[in-house]
């Protein structure tokens, strides 16, 4: 019964940091709000402005999102509880596995929720899209860059998001050239943005016959995914593009016509590529709204007054630029170089499991902003 015990002083424990997640969160406010727009909804001239009725439609949903996600938490919270103090009033031990896990269950859940309140960015609540490049190295780069997409789409099925490929570009007998996907979901890009940079690769490379180590490099871009009601002013003479023939991943999810669409941004250098929609007209538009995503996001971070002040420069996807390490040989261990935030499971990280690395930024983060 000493664990039974110990459980329930660590569910007693648990409470102040539920309460104090409760006031993040904004509970009181955040049902008084919905209540609110809940109200303006049921308003016979709602629908008279569509595009503004759309916004508050999202907007009200994301809320009812953030309100169910607490309560359901509280819920497990509660159930642990009574969970605990029924098997410690009937002395029954046999329940000891199910209430470890439905408290164990809990706290992972309160940690995935109170990593949310960190993310108070502008566009942290938005989708991301992530784009992948090799850097050089020939096969082996692509295989890195071709790994690192799966990790991220392991990661969005463990987070219940959706991802949709975007661009998809086969390398040279293995991995990818680029590739570019669309992660959906709730504070996707609040996560996923810490993210962004070159990742470092050592392994013994399978492409090599004599049995070598090799060091690969591969890039990370993440921005988010911005509707179109932030306005922003791209001149059409500053855009280069091109249309070719799809070809990617699966076969059967590209158009094979001459409908993708690549977009070059003359004085950044940014290209966004898409590829996958039905056609010509509609690539085009997903590819500009994924410039736009670009130019706003690096405005926003290097606080730009005008999308001209951007720059083109670039860091190269090589050694010294590399925000984590992945080593699979001589031992395994992956550690982010910014916060130091390290993990030996090489195959968990590999299957999605980042939580820890985005805490750690995130934590990072939220103390240089305060201060400490």
């Amino acid at each position: 019964m000493v664990e039974f015990d110990e459980l329930k002083i660590r569910l007693q424990d648990d409470k102040e940091g539920l309460d104090m997640l409760a006031a993040a969160v904004g509970k009181d406010k955040l049902s008084a709000e919905i209540e609110k727009l809940e109200k303006e909804t049921s308003d016979e001239s709602f629908w008279q402005n569509m595009e503004e009725g759309q916004k508050t439609l999202k907007k009200l949903k994301n809320m009812k999102d953030k309100l169910a996600e607490f309560e359901r938490l509280k819920r497990m919270y509660d159930d642990a509880v009574a969970h605990v103090e029924l098997c410690i009033e009937f002395d029954d031990e046999s329940e000891l596995p199910a209430v470890r896990k439905s408290v164990e269950d809990y706290e992972k859940e309160f940690e995935r929720q109170r990593l949310s309140t960190l993310l108070s960015g502008e566009y942290d609540a938005s989708n991301a899209i992530l784009t992948f490049h090799p850097g050089a190295g020939g096969t082996e780069a692509q295989d890195w860059a071709e790994m690192l997409y799966r990790m991220y789409t392991r990661f969005a099925e463990r987070n219940g998001f959706e991802y949709k490929i975007l661009d998809y570009s086969e390398g040279d007998g293995a991995g990818i050239k680029s590739a570019s996907i669309l992660i959906e979901g709730q504070n996707a890009y609040g996560l996923l943005k810490s993210e962004a940079g070159v990742h470092r690769l050592v392994r013994v490379s399978p492409f090599d016959a004599s049995g070598r180590r090799q060091t690969s490099f591969a890039s990370v871009d993440v921005m988010p995914e911005i509707d179109d009601s932030v306005e922003i002013d791209i001149k059409p003479d500053d855009l280069k593009i091109d249309t070719y023939r799809s070809s990617g991943a699966g076969g059967q999810k590209v158009n094979k016509t001459d409908s993708a669409v690549r977009i070059t941004h003359i004085p950044t250098g940014i290209v966004c590529a898409c590829q996958v929609e039905r056609s010509q007209h509609q690539n085009r538009e997903v590819a500009m709204r994924m410039l736009r995503s670009k130019l706003i996001e690096i405005k926003e971070r290097e606080h730009l007054e005008k999308i001209e002040d951007i720059r083109g420069a670039q860091k190269d996807i090589a050694w010294g630029n590399q925000i984590r390490s992945y080593v699979f040989m001589p031992y395994t261990l992956v550690k982010d170089t910014r916060t130091g935030f390290e993990m030996g499971n090489i195959n968990a990280v590999m299957d999605g499991e980042l939580e820890g690395f985005i805490n750690a930024f995130l934590q990072m983060e939220n103390h240089k902003k305060i201060g400490q």
